[in-house]
């Protein structure tokens, strides 16, 4: 339980434009893991683990500023929070400069054009961003969304002190995961396996989910676990640290983007092709995902 004293709205995070909220809104509202997180048109609310502190933070976008506002429950680690907050909103990258450099593949410019200043939605905690790619391993979103919404009931800590219209869990810890055999859960037997061994390994220790040595190591290291391929890894990689170059090439929403007709184009089309946008091909990814959703 967390006794730290409320601290007040005001804490603002700048960012240079282009920035759409509703990019964002779009993005956590189809993603939105119930107990965890709570969305309206005007705000993103959800739970937080930073070490020992629990708490919840909401973010808005700032009235008549180029930032948004966040407002945490709780003091302590700020410094950490913040910076997970500016990843996960992408408030860092220049979307310009990408965009310059997208437009090097004269036949991704008119999608650039189409949808002008797309940034990289990131999830906050990279464990859970870990738990919920392993579940949406061959289902849809929604699928994904309602096992891991179970996931969290059965397992999930409540969450103390939380507003009315806040979440109400935790996510569960990698070791609560580890130890439960997850009957019921909703998966096949061989995804409830690959979760638990993803999820003993975070809490041993053996595995390290981080970027310090490079993304490629950190790919090497999530694939030698059994049951994860080069698209959980490449998709991790993009959504848990928003690593710019991170490419899942045999992503359904990539292979069947619009922007290829109807027909789509091959994994290894896709990889040859994807060679002419780094080292920013998560947002090539991006764009691509965004035509996919809008024009299907």
């Amino acid at each position: 339980m967390n006794e730290s004293a409320p601290l007040p709205p005001g804490l603002h995070l700048p960012y240079i434009e282009p920035w759409s909220w509703e990019q964002f809104l779009r993005h956590f509202a189809l993603r939105r893991l119930p107990g965890v997180e709570r969305i309206d048109a005007a705000s993103y609310c959800r739970s937080f683990r930073l070490g020992e502190l629990h708490g919840w933070f909401r973010v808005r976008p700032g009235a008549g500023h180029l930032a948004l506002e966040l407002s945490p429950s709780c003091l302590g680690r700020e410094a950490e929070l913040v910076a997970r907050v500016r990843q996960m909103f992408d408030l860092d990258s220049d979307p310009l400069a990408i965009a310059r450099h997208l437009c090097g593949d004269p036949q991704l410019q008119p999608l650039l054009e189409r949808y002008p200043g797309l940034r990289l939605p990131v999830a906050f905690d990279p464990f859970e961003q870990g738990v919920r790619t392993i579940i949406g391993q061959q289902v849809t979103v929604k699928a994904a969304v309602t096992i891991a919404g179970r996931l969290v009931e059965r397992l999930g800590e409540p969450l103390a002190d939380s507003p009315d219209d806040g979440p109400l869990r935790l996510f569960p810890t990698a070791r609560a995961i580890a130890d439960d055999a997850l009957p019921g859960i909703g998966m096949p037997g061989k995804r409830v396996e690959t979760l638990r061994r993803f999820a003993d390994a975070v809490a041993s220790g053996a595995l390290e989910l981080s970027v310090a040595e490079g993304v490629e190591a950190l790919i090497a290291r999530l694939c030698a676990l059994p049951g994860i391929g080069p698209w959980t890894a490449e998709y991790i990689a993009l959504r848990a640290f928003g690593q710019p170059d991170a490419f899942p090439t045999a992503d359904l929403g990539l292979l069947k983007s619009p922007f290829w007709g109807d027909a789509g184009i091959s994994a290894k089309a896709l990889a040859s092709r994807a060679e002419h946008w780094r080292p920013w091909r998560a947002y090539a990814a991006v764009y691509l995902w965004h035509s996919y959703a809008s024009e299907n």
